[in-house]
């Protein structure tokens, strides 16, 4: 059988590559398992952050120029686009090189280049959008593609007519590691103290480069917070050359009563004891995101989202109000979030056990645990019909 060639682009935020390498991993568990050969090829971008979690996963990586995309007036605009062409080309070369027989974008302005140039190429072209609404990125790239893959129905609406008949709706790829968690393992990796058991767990998290909103927010009222209910903090690396928050919270919290310390617990990341993280928490406070989303419904957890404002159309703001409508999730606007407020609404939620079995009932309806499964037999299908 000849050996399937993949090329995968996107990326911009963990948003983006976090579901380009769910992808990537379940077809290589199909090959392994259905005896099948598969080779692939990520382009991202030469700067961007995409190109140590790509190695990571040990994927061939080109990195070409790429120009952010942004709705409103920046004199960057002129520079990227500039980068823009630059991009195309270096794009064309390594597609011409690699040879795919279809090309997988997950978006973000880094996707734009590769799937131009695919075009071009006249090749297989298959883009998936996180979101509940199309994103920038793929509104550009959803007219060279020959399938169109949704998380959500309502994203359809934005396509044009001629686009709707190419798209369908699979879900939001999520992360295996997220899966099979251990409430003690967790407690261990907090060193949490049995005593406290009794005591909800409450998840903060901000993403990658965390949320210094947030952070700030969780630092006012840690004293209090921890009275009631135990805390795990994800709270991001920030910007080199900048304060990191890590140490500012580890700080905040070594003042406190030696009790209430053994009740929270702060890490810049968590990796593979996300997954024992998720099964300890109670109710989860974070951003919007598409990921952040598709993972604690698909884990039924209860949310309170601050939604970033603004991101492209208020996606996020979006994202999170399809929770609230299915009463799986409670919105803080980031405008008006202060510590008395966050505290009124943790406190609120985390000790109503009804309440919160409620909202993890909601949030199993948005549910979509197959979506890797079935959005890689869609790249595989196309692959196939050109090889």
């Amino acid at each position: 059988m000849k050996e399937l060639r993949i090329l995968v682009t996107g990326g911009g935020t963990s948003g983006h590559i976090s579901p380009a390498i769910a992808i990537i991993q379940t077809i290589q568990e199909m090959a392994q398992r259905e005896n099948f050969a598969v080779r692939f090829l990520y382009i991202g971008s030469v700067n961007g952050f995409e190109k140590p979690i790509v190695a990571k996963a040990n994927i061939d990586f080109v990195g070409i120029q790429t120009g952010k995309l942004r709705r409103y007036f920046s004199l960057e605009n002129f520079v990227d686009q500039l980068r823009l062409p630059v991009g195309v080309l270096q794009s064309l070369k390594a597609i011409r090189k690699f040879q795919p027989d279809v090309v997988f974008s997950t978006g973000g302005y880094v996707a734009v280049p590769p799937v131009v140039a695919a075009s071009m190429l006249k090749k297989k072209i298959l883009i998936h959008e996180q979101t509940v609404q199309i994103g920038l990125a793929n509104r550009i790239t959803s007219r060279f593609a020959t399938r169109i893959a949704l998380s959500f129905e309502s994203a359809r609406d934005e396509l044009s007519a001629a686009q709707r008949t190419k798209a369908f709706v699979t879900g939001n790829p999520l992360r295996p590691q997220i899966f099979g968690g251990d409430k003690n393992a967790a407690k261990a990796l907090c060193s949490f103290n049995d005593e406290d058991d009794e005591l909800p767990t409450l998840y903060v998290t901000g993403g990658s480069q965390g949320a210094r909103i947030l952070n700030r927010t969780v630092e006012e009222v840690l004293p209090n917070l921890l009275l009631f209910c135990r805390v795990i903090h994800q709270c991001g690396r920030q910007p080199e050359g900048g304060e990191q928050d890590l140490g500012r919270l580890q700080s905040a919290a070594g003042v406190l009563p030696p009790p209430l310390q053994k009740r929270y617990f702060v890490s810049q990341f968590f990796n593979e004891e996300i997954r024992d993280v998720y099964a300890l928490a109670d109710l989860v406070i974070g951003r919007a995101g598409a990921g952040t989303i598709a993972e604690l419904c698909a884990l039924e957890k209860p949310a309170i989202y601050v939604p970033l404002v603004p991101t492209g159309g208020d996606e996020q703001t979006r994202n999170a109000q399809m929770c609230v409508e299915a009463n799986a999730a409670v919105i803080i606007k980031q405008a008006e979030l202060t510590g008395a407020l966050l505290l009124e609404n943790v406190r609120a939620l985390i000790n109503d056990k009804t309440k919160l079995k409620a909202m993890s009932e909601g949030a199993s309806t948005l549910a979509r645990r197959d979506a890797a499964r079935e959005l890689a037999l869609a790249v595989l299908d196309l692959a196939r019909k050109n090889s």
